[in-house]
């Protein structure tokens, strides 16, 4: 089988498993809104940004979502790295590249829906962006730049990890990466010792550049920073994700 032909098939396959894995599922889906729910209604009254708070997290819950479901996918190479299904592709010619192409697919198309499902209850819970459809498709771009970006990573990662728990073991760090950024408070309210890693790391960046874009305000050249973030995050994975794979199958 060709590497064009495998990949959407392979990526097909990816969307199946998820439905069958409904607790994860679930989990990527249920957790970014709780986690709203709880910022908006029992944090949001204590916490000063200027604007409905709402407003202010939807961006940051948005990312932390795409972050988590992204990550999942470090899991599902694991799992086939280490249950001999790689070894089943390779008889029948099928490489590398095209297995963790449809693993970043599968991802990216996973993500977008639960994206989409956050924004909805977003939106029930009193969100009101005031962009056109040229901001929503900007901030819409740079958040699938980051699917990608991070999915790609993910697939780097299972390829390192040597168990499925292992790999699990990532979700871990992507969930923490948003809160030390302006995702649920200014990053000017933090200790001054955390402000240069809070305004220098990715998740600051995209989410500043998804808020502007989507509130209709101005972002200067955050997303060209944003977009930078998520090549350099993918052009990595994808030039560490060669060798590894080669390694594991070797």
């Amino acid at each position: 089988m060709s590497d064009l032909l495998a990949w959407p098939v392979l990526a097909a396959r990816g969307l199946r498993l998820s439905t069958r894995n409904l607790e994860a599922l679930l989990i990527s889906l249920l957790l970014p809104v709780l986690l709203m729910l709880l910022f908006v209604y029992i944090f949001g009254g204590a916490i000063r940004t200027g604007t409905d708070y709402v407003t202010y997290a939807v961006p940051g819950v948005l990312l932390l979502c795409c972050s988590y479901g992204a990550s999942l996918t470090a899991v599902g190479v694991a799992e086939d790295m280490t249950r001999g299904v790689v070894d089943r592709f390779r008889s029948m010619d099928v490489g590398g590249p095209p297995l963790l192409a449809a693993h970043v697919t599968a991802s990216t198309l996973r993500n977008l829906l639960s994206t989409a499902m956050v924004l909805a209850v977003a939106l029930l819970i009193g969100f009101r962006p005031g962009a056109g459809p040229p901001g929503w498709l900007a901030g819409l771009g740079v958040l699938a730049a980051f699917i990608v970006a991070m999915s790609a990573v993910s697939a780097a990662v299972g390829l390192m990890a040597r168990t499925t728990e292992a790999a699990s073991g990532f979700t871990f760090f992507v969930l923490f990466l948003p809160y030390p950024s302006s995702a649920f408070v200014p990053v000017d309210t933090m200790p001054g010792w955390l402000h240069g890693f809070a305004e220098h790391q990715p998740a600051t960046p995209i989410i500043e550049s998804v808020r502007g874009l989507l509130l209709d305000q101005p972002v200067g050249d955050r997303p060209w920073t944003a977009l930078a973030w998520c090549g350099v995050l993918l052009l990595t994975s994808v030039a560490l994700s060669g060798p590894l794979f080669r390694r594991r199958t070797r």
